[in-house]
């Protein structure tokens, strides 16, 4: 069984339209093709992006309430923020192949002129959170472990090198998790045996 890719909210960006709206910005062919083409080199399982969609995502976005059209935004740009954090962060390693990959989405995040320029109001930056999203699964694991990571750092205090505070990191969720699972096995432990039914008591012979 396939289990669900890792989605970077609760609520995924819809990615199933009827027809083409046939509104929208204008969308450049070329501009897809090359969107899709870094898309699938970050995650090669994603959906695949044709200008319909774009459009039609576009017109979607547009035709929300101002505020709750920022927020859809805004939600998935704090995630960047912190793929940012993460790639500058010192106390944090993450796999060469992992890092070229955050370069290349974070390269595009940083042009202006991209699938829709940025200096266009409101969807100038759907686009970008789009191509994070569908990649998403492809960073997911990561960005979790070093939100975690940065938790117990603010936590703890950790001190020492990079290497020593992740090494201290894991130690202490290995830890956690190993009083968890004895929980666990107590708990299940105590409760096998309330329910086995007692032998009755015999009065004589």
């Amino acid at each position: 069984m396939r289990l669900s890719a890792p989605t970077i909210t609760d609520e995924p960006l819809p990615m199933s339209f009827g027809a083409d709206s046939g509104s929208g910005p204008a969308i450049r062919p070329e501009a897809v093709v090359q969107f899709d083409a870094l898309l699938h080199e970050l995650y090669p399982d994603a959906v695949r992006v044709d200008a319909d969609r774009v459009r039609n995502l576009c017109v979607w976005l547009a035709s929300m309430p101002a505020q709750a059209a920022q927020d859809v935004l805004d939600r998935r740009l704090r995630r960047i923020d912190e793929l940012r954090a993460m790639l500058d962060d010192d106390c944090w390693d993450p796999p060469d192949a992992l890092r070229a990959r955050l370069a290349k989405l974070i390269g595009y995040l940083d042009q202006d002129e991209d699938l829709i320029p940025d200096r266009e109001p409101l969807l100038g930056k759907l686009d970008d959170v789009l191509l994070l999203e569908l990649a998403w699964p492809a960073f997911a694991a990561e960005a979790e472990d070093y939100r975690d990571f940065c938790a117990y750092r603010s936590e703890t205090g950790a001190a020492g090198t990079g290497d020593e505070q992740r090494a201290a990191w894991i130690r202490d969720r290995l830890a956690e998790i190993q009083l968890w699972q004895h929980n666990m096995r107590v708990n299940a432990s105590h409760y096998s045996r309330r329910g086995h039914a007692e032998a009755p008591f015999r009065v004589g012979s």
